[in-house]
């Protein structure tokens, strides 16, 4: 066991290794020279952003060559109505309501589901979806109810919870189902045309599940860049030179920087397991709107373990603070530090949007890494 830290341990010091950094950066500033124009290179996921600024690879980087921070967190797309629903089914009092921990600070208009637990509420964040098999075991008197977040990178691990669920016969668990998908926020973005997108950084963990084969619309369709990139600094360094020597050779590519988790086809299990549960909906993007088939719900055979209808929850659309601009960020149109209440009114103790609640959120990564800048 002590063996493997030291090879992990070694294994992401050479991923963080300055030097390696510093050449990346004298080869892509080498390349930037020929572009013809500056590149804007959207990074889809919140991991990369928090990279980006911890590292402080912006500041390696020509200034020809800029980042505009995309929608990739889970919880800072999540509506208001939503996080309403799980503290309406928190209040319950049969229920015992579980999450993962980043949903727990998140402010409705109820309320956050900390604020929930401070009033009573049976709340509980979880590592581990099939954590809660344990709790619905110790507790057959209640209903447990898993409202579930994140993008395709979870969505296999709720499907393998109802899978286990019904083979082990447990039936107190119900689902509120908030899985949201990578490509057709993308691809809303680009339709919308208000933030230049010239190139986008895959996001790693989600195309591990999808494979690179999802981007291919974007290449082909749109000629934008796609490199699905690791979240170490020098994976982000290495897919940023793939980015500008497309743009120099003329190519609009989807290529894999991170070819050590991810493939083209991805993880085919991981699919067909989720196809097995879910099908896609319509979802309301914080900040975002309405974006069509954006997100999955559970298959109509399985509405009885869906707490959306088994409860009857309300959907109607509640806006954001008004001084909060995470929408602005969400769409590339912003930075954080051209809200006025950022780090003032807004931080990660007090947050008014869900860009600084949230660890993956932008505004929480200017805030904690914003010093370098």
């Amino acid at each position: 066991m002590r063996g493997m830290e030291v090879e992990l341990k070694e294994l992401y010091e050479r991923f963080r290794d300055p030097e390696a950094i510093k050449a990346l950066a004298f080869k892509i500033e080498k390349e930037a020279q020929k572009l013809p124009y500056n590149i804007n290179i959207m990074e889809v996921c919140g991991g990369h952003t928090h990279t980006i600024m911890k590292y402080g690879l912006l500041q390696l980087l020509p200034k020809n060559i800029d980042f505009i921070h995309g929608p990739g967190c889970p919880v800072c797309v999540m509506p208001k109505e939503r996080i309403d629903h799980a503290y309406i089914l928190s209040q319950k009092e049969d229920v015992i309501l579980c999450t993962l921990g980043d949903m727990i600070k998140v402010p409705g208009s109820l309320g956050s589901l900390q604020d929930a637990r401070s009033r009573g509420a049976d709340v509980r964040f979880v590592y581990s979806p099939l954590d809660i098999l344990k709790i619905a075991k110790e507790n057959p008197d209640k209903k447990v109810i898993y409202f579930a977040i994140g993008f395709e990178t979870t969505t296999p691990m709720t499907a393998a919870l109802i899978e286990r669920a019904k083979s082990l016969g447990i039936d107190n668990i119900l689902y509120h189902i908030n899985h949201v998908r990578v490509p057709e926020v993308m691809e809303t973005l680009l339709e919308d045309g208000k933030a230049r997108i010239d190139a986008f950084l895959g996001p790693s963990h989600v195309s591990v599940i999808t494979g690179s084969k999802i981007y291919d619309i974007f290449a082909k369709k749109y000629k934008k860049p796609v490199v699905v990139s690791g979240f170490e600094p020098v994976d982000v360094m290495q897919s940023i030179l793939m980015i500008v020597r497309q743009f120099n050779e003329g190519r609009r590519e989807v290529e894999i920087e991170y070819k050590r988790s991810v493939t083209r086809n991805g993880n085919l299990s991981a699919q067909r397991l989720m196809e097995k549960y879910f099908q896609r909906r319509d979802f309301r993007w914080r900040g975002i709107g309405d974006v069509p088939l954006s997100a999955l719900g559970l298959k109509e055979k399985y509405s009885h373990l869906d707490a959306e209808k088994v409860y009857d929850l309300p959907n109607n659309p509640i806006d954001d603070h008004k001084l909060c601009i995470c929408g602005d960020i969400l769409k590339g149109l912003a930075k954080p530090k051209e809200c006025r209440v950022f780090g003032t009114a807004c931080t990660p103790q007090n947050p008014l949007g869900s860009c600084m609640v949230s660890s993956e959120g932008a505004c929480a990564a200017y805030y904690k890494y914003g010093n370098i800048l």
